[in-house]
């Protein structure tokens, strides 16, 4: 597909303003690339180092211009191939990163190599780990009352160089939303992390953002479980060869159909598609 054995690409990352050039070299693995469509979505392709230093700008930057991040996988493609609206929703966020082996296996399909897994699991600890200490404060939304305490105090012992701003279970509709969203612009938080599950987070962050007076807004799944204790990861070795989903699919039976018949959905609507 790609008949130069070296591309050199210029991708350039703008963030409230602040610009960094990313050069990227071809290996023999396939090029890489800023950007990457899949099934509709515009996914960044960046490694870690470049996604935290993006995320801190961002942090930085005024309250008025909360920014959106969302993370897709298989499954949340899936839900953007059957809702178009959903798919507009994903691609006006801020940035979208790639989680986990569909998305990879989806960007080697059109010859490129996606730079890093950038899922909120392990990006939400790696930011806090770097930027312990500046001052930074952060509010947590979702799951269920039980649920999310336990999260928020585990999250103050394993960050103590972040201020817990406030958490909130994520059982809001329309009318108890503004109350809530009182409350996180009063706690005048950094971040704002939102676990509600695809597509509710990013429906709610999508529709809400304008309201929020937080500089960074991110959609991060079932981070909240397992801070919170409900959910054990994978060995280390078995999230490098993409298996995660099993450990997953063993401890939450009832999204069976989601692993089972979306991998498989994904993987042939994406060699149908090319991208």
């Amino acid at each position: 597909m790609f008949p130069m054995d070296q591309i050199l690409i210029e991708a350039i990352s703008d963030c409230g303003g602040a610009i960094t050039r990313v050069r990227q070299t071809a290996t023999s693995d396939g090029p890489t690339s800023g950007n990457v469509t899949i099934l509709g979505v515009g996914i960044s392709n960046i490694d870690e180092p470049q996604a935290l230093a993006m995320l801190e700008d961002c942090l930085q930057q005024p309250r008025e211009a909360s920014r959106a991040i969302y993370f897709v996988n298989a499954h949340t493609l899936n839900v953007a191939t059957d809702q178009p609206v959903f798919r507009a929703l994903l691609n006006r966020g801020f940035r979208v990163f790639g989680d986990g082996t569909g998305i990879r296996w989806a960007a080697r399909w059109q010859g490129v190599r996606m730079r890093a897994n950038l899922n909120g699991t392990d990006l939400v600890p790696r930011l806090f780990e770097q930027t312990a200490g500046q001052g930074y404060r952060y509010y947590l939304l979702g799951a269920t009352d039980d649920t999310i305490a336990r999260a928020a105090a585990a999250a103050q012992a394993r960050f103590p160089g972040w201020t817990l701003a406030g958490f909130h279970h994520g059982y809001v509709d329309d009318i108890s939303s503004s109350a809530v969203i009182e409350q996180i612009n009063a706690a005048q938080p950094h971040l704002l992390l939102v676990g509600m599950g695809n597509p509710l987070q990013e429906q709610w962050l999508d529709r809400h953002l304008p309201e929020l007076r937080v500089p960074l807004c991110m959609g991060t799944g079932g981070l909240f479980d397992h801070w919170a204790g409900n959910l054990r990861r994978a060995p280390r070795w078995v999230r490098k060869l993409g298996y995660e989903w099993l450990q997953l699919l063993l401890q939450q039976p009832h999204k069976a159909r989601r692993y089972l018949v979306g991998n498989p959905k994904f993987l042939w609507r994406m060699m149908r598609s090319g991208r």
